[in-house]
């Protein structure tokens, strides 16, 4: 834990009356479609998340995501349903993009995530997407599962760009991302959203088929801090750029809470801004698991709630404390 932020609590609110998205700078120097060409040979051999399927995704070959050249999207419209500071008054533009690098037996989304249910979309109409959900009044662009269909995402950001986007872009991911695809995003994404679903290697490869969750998911929260810092809000309280983390509670102690709050606090900040969600319920092949047949317990998300607290955390949405009040 830094000793300076034992000490005190910075500033989470941005000056001045207008923020300016990180990607229109880039586009501006001219060098966003170069990013997007960068991001394309990711996909031949797709190295774009933590499994690096090495399929040729430009030949036709699908992987784990089983996406191809061309992303899919289920749906997108205003959600009211995310973190507070994502939603602000008109809603966080949401894009829910079909497939997932992740296959988590008790996914609540698994029509999307497993059945791909959606249209194909090329980057002109994903672009008019965009900027639809800018007009309808929506703070942020909030792409949902983006890991595998970053280099789409980004030629389609380099035409809305062009055309007027100015929304902060929001990367809403389960964490599985390759060192190679955040690096690529860095000065693109405002703010960064990854689930930090387990502690443990063992579980993550049982509940959601991926080898060594934990330290690629560590890897890619710490990379996306360093490109963002924390969470800081406008004068209203909306997002506008920073790290914030998901973290779903599970029965039976399955997500390890305990030591993923650690590792916030000690390895990232003890400011770091974390949804602890209590919405698990049985879904898909969650009965595969005996473990997983059941909704957590208040005892059980309280103990999460503790275990966040006792490392120091304390900017937990819906719970937002001042900092050392719990001390």
């Amino acid at each position: 834990m830094r000793v300076h932020e034992q000490m005190s609590e910075p500033s989470f609110v941005v000056t001045g009356e207008h923020f300016t998205p990180a990607y229109i700078q880039l586009h501006s120097r001219g060098w966003l479609l170069e990013r997007a060409r960068l991001a394309r040979q990711l996909l031949s051999p797709c190295r774009l998340c933590g499994r690096r399927c090495s399929v040729d995704r430009l030949a036709g070959e699908r992987g784990a995501c089983r996406i191809g050249e061309v992303a899919r999207v289920a749906s997108y419209g205003p959600h009211f349903g995310e973190e507070r500071p994502l939603v602000g008054i008109g809603g966080s533009g949401t894009i829910f993009f079909s497939g997932c690098n992740l296959r988590c037996i008790f996914c609540q989304n698994y029509d999307i995530s497993h059945g791909l249910e959606g249209e194909d979309v090329g980057p002109a109409e994903l672009a008019t997407m965009m900027l639809r959900l800018q007009e309808l009044g929506c703070h942020n662009i909030n792409l949902v599962s983006p890991t595998h269909v970053v280099p789409q995402i980004l030629m389609a950001l380099a035409i809305a760009a062009e055309a007027g986007l100015r929304l902060p872009l929001v990367y809403n991911t389960g964490g599985y991302d390759s060192p190679e695809t955040i690096r690529l995003l860095e000065g693109i994404i405002d703010i960064y959203m990854p689930d930090a679903k387990y502690s443990s290697s063992a579980i993550a490869e049982a509940l959601s088929g991926v080898k060594c969750y934990p330290a690629v998911n560590r890897a890619m929260i710490r990379e996306a801090y360093r490109q963002v810092g924390h969470l800081v809000m406008d004068r209203h309280g909306v997002a506008v750029r920073g790290l914030l983390v998901r973290h779903l509670v599970l029965p039976e102690g399955l997500a390890g809470t305990p030591a993923v709050m650690a590792f916030l606090a000690k390895e990232v900040s003890v400011h770091t801004y974390v949804n602890i969600m209590d919405q698990y319920r049985p879904c898909f092949q969650a009965g595969r698991d005996s473990r997983l047949q059941r909704r957590i317990t208040q005892q059980e998300y309280t103990e999460a709630l503790q275990a966040a607290r006792a490392h120091g955390l304390y900017r937990l949405d819906g719970f937002w404390l001042p900092a050392g009040s719990f001390r």
